[in-house]
């Protein structure tokens, strides 16, 4: 059985769809068994599903230039 730490890496792994079939079966049988883990899975899928619905954006790097130059002209 996978430890509670390497489950989590998958479970992260997964969200991403980088995940083998493999880990996800040794994580699928981890999670039967731990609550915890189990639990941390669901939050995390939820945290997935708000971020996307949110439409997050990162700044572009003309942007973040942009904004540095800003703040270092107000300094």
């Amino acid at each position: 059985m996978i430890s509670c730490e390497q489950a989590a890496i998958i479970c992260n792994k997964t969200q991403y769809r980088e995940a083998t079939f493999v880990e996800k079966m040794k994580l699928r049988f981890h999670l039967f068994m731990c609550k915890t883990c189990s639990k941390f899975t669901k939050q995390n899928t939820q945290l997935t599903t708000l971020c996307q619905k949110a439409d997050l954006h990162s700044l572009s790097e003309s942007e973040k230039a942009k904004m540095k130059t800003e703040l270092q002209d107000k300094i």
